[in-house]
């Protein structure tokens, strides 16, 4: 069973009369009543009843000649989808996401309600050197050589501790005293690392780190389990924050980090792009923090 044959069979069908149908086909007519007959034998059933020239659909006939219409419609649709996807000029959007990987599906997923066409390439872990990383737009909290930016949040560093820990009955502690605390931390090369062993910089002792892990959320289920305390950036990380975290604010040293989108320098914005930093300007004023240069 082929395509042309089903083609034919709408063509038959809609003719009741094979002359006539062979004509429209440019076919000869012995061949098109061969191309039937091969197909109600592939079949193992009669589609036609024959009266002479003229031929009707039957009960099997009617129910096949409906499916092949509608897989014939799809297969229609389809190739026109492709062919206007070939048509348009699909733009690409290159975002490196250092920090705030958990806000990624909203991001594409928002910008793409309004811009269906547009297509991202992420990329999230890079390695120490990002020399040559080609990107439109980053999201780090650290600031890139050679680029421009905005700040898009200025978030208050935590100390997340299990529930059942001491500290858990306190709402403020400062580092100084944690001198015999474990630490679960996530591992060197991670740019809240970087951010968070800068708060021991003024301190008599360095964090006793009992466990690294790259991934934020080993890190968040360590602290469930008792196993340690760990910092936990107050706003991204919120909503991934389970019960059995208790949050404590730091008193001292003020710890606190900025998150930034920046993009080369001297970068001319296409519309697309102009639209992608509108949105995400607005996007981060959702935190209810505001958003400055």
């Amino acid at each position: 069973m082929d395509l042309l044959q089903l083609k034919y069979l709408q063509v038959i069908a809609k003719h009741e009369n094979v002359t006539k149908a062979a004509k429209e086909l440019f076919i000869s007519q012995p061949a098109l009543s061969k191309m039937i007959r091969n197909l109600e034998t592939e079949l193992g059933v009669k589609l036609f009843d024959r009266e002479g020239k003229h031929i009707t659909l039957n009960v099997c006939g009617k129910k096949f000649l409906k499916r092949v219409d509608q897989a014939l419609y799809a297969l229609e649709q389809g190739l026109t989808e492709v062919k206007e996807l070939k048509q348009e000029k699909m733009e690409v959007i290159i975002l490196f996401i250092a920090v705030g990987s958990m806000l990624l599906p909203d991001i594409v997923r928002q910008f793409r309600d309004s811009y269906p066409h547009i297509r991202f390439n992420l990329s999230q872990h890079p390695g120490q050197n990002k020399k040559g990383l080609a990107y439109d737009f980053a999201i780090t909290s650290e600031t890139l050589e050679g680029n421009e930016q905005v700040v898009l949040l200025e978030e208050e560093i935590v100390l997340g501790v299990p529930v059942t820990h001491p500290l858990s009955s306190l709402s403020t502690v400062a580092l100084q005293d944690l001198e015999r605390e474990k630490f679960i931390s996530l591992t060197n090369g991670n740019a809240l690392r970087r951010t968070t062993d800068l708060f021991f910089a003024h301190l008599p002792y360095e964090p006793d780190i009992v466990f690294e892990s790259d991934d934020p959320a080993t890190v968040r289920g360590l602290i469930q389990t008792g196993l340690g305390i760990s910092f936990i950036p107050s706003i991204l990380w919120n909503r991934v924050v389970t019960d059995d975290i208790k949050l404590v604010h730091i008193s001292e040293p003020l710890c606190m980090r900025t998150i930034y989108l920046s993009w080369p320098a001297g970068k001319v914005f296409t519309d697309t792009e102009k639209s992608f930093f509108d949105f995400m300007l607005k996007f981060f004023r959702g935190f209810g923090v505001a958003v400055r240069p």
